[in-house]
């Protein structure tokens, strides 16, 4: 019996072969669609995730605002300026910081190198600035340590792209001097590959970094252009953000709720923010892969629909 209807079926293929063609290639089609679809989806969530990465994980970029509400008999409009301190401060009032590090910048600083001269930001930061920002220097550099930072050293981590742009692509410019704003400083790093379409004055390809310590020394900057603080647990991201707040506005006299006397760029929010698009957009494309099969299928059930009215007389006799 089951040789019979091998037997017939093989027949009706070869009988039928546009229509077999047809509802195979339909049904693959469909299953592929939604593999496909999926696939993109989940790539794009990823890459979506992986580019906020490359500029921080799990961290509070904190920058001095302005005060919006009265406080303490105190007006609004004030300005409120960070400083070196405030970092100790806050890790010492907080214990739910892990780490933390103290952050100035200069846009259109000259870098020159024989005659090579070019012109990028400089952020003078400290050793923890590398895991935070994930600033992974290239095989036989380093990060600036804490080292540098005590004795006010002339090192500079450079950015891959600035990089190039000094010594040129394939040259090797750790321990090679580079004069910064007439002041030589020596390689200690370059900054290894990463993706990043998120970023702070900049993507860190294109940037030079050098001790806080000596920054302030060589420019004299009272304030900070920013602090970062790493929260220990994501989890404890929201009470951390408003112990910031409360610490800083004790220091500087502003309502812990005035939101705009701080400036804050909270990448644990931004995080979940950016998962739930991806997640968004990955279901979308799951529902079109879907209603692709689906229409697959429905393309398939005509088809059987024409087989069986055509074998009606057939199906009738053999029952």
């Amino acid at each position: 019996m089951l040789s019979i209807l091998l037997q017939e079926f093989i027949g009706d293929l070869k009988a039928q072969r546009t229509r077999a063609f047809l509802t195979f290639f339909a049904v693959t089609w469909g299953t592929l669609a939604v593999v496909l679809l999926l696939a993109f989806g989940e790539g794009l969530k990823r890459t979506v995730r992986d580019g906020l990465l490359g500029a921080g994980e799990r961290i509070f970029m904190i920058y001095g605002g302005e005060t919006s509400k009265p406080f303490a008999g105190l007006g609004q409009g004030r300005r409120i300026h960070l400083a070196e301190e405030d970092l100790e401060l806050l890790e010492r009032a907080i214990p739910d910081i892990d780490r933390g590090s103290i952050s100035y910048g200069r846009w259109g600083t000259a870098f020159q190198r024989g005659k090579a001269r070019t012109n990028a930001f400089l952020e003078g930061v400290g050793p923890d600035h590398e895991a935070m920002r994930h600033m992974e220097p290239a095989p036989g550099g380093r990060f600036i340590n804490a080292t540098d930072v005590a004795q006010k050293r002339r090192v500079l981590f450079l950015g891959n792209e600035l990089a190039e742009r000094i010594f040129g692509k394939g040259v090797d410019a750790v321990g090679k001097s580079v004069v910064v704003d007439g002041l030589p400083f020596t390689v200690v790093g370059v900054l290894q590959k990463k993706f990043q379409d998120s970023s702070n004055n900049g993507p860190d390809a294109d940037r030079a970094v050098i001790p806080y310590s000596t920054f302030r020394t060589i420019w004299g900057n009272r304030f900070v252009s920013h602090l970062i603080v790493q929260p220990r647990d994501a989890s404890r991201g929201p009470l951390v953000k408003a112990q910031l707040y409360r610490v800083l506005g004790r220091k500087y006299s502003f309502d812990p709720t005035d939101v705009r006397a701080l400036g804050m760029w909270d990448f644990i929010e931004s995080e979940k923010e950016n998962l739930a698009v991806g997640l968004g957009i990955q279901i979308f494309m799951g529902l079109v892969g879907a209603f692709t099969l689906l229409i697959a299928g429905v393309g398939v059930a005509n088809i059987m629909y024409v087989v069986v009215k055509e074998r009606t007389q057939e199906i009738g006799i053999k029952l």
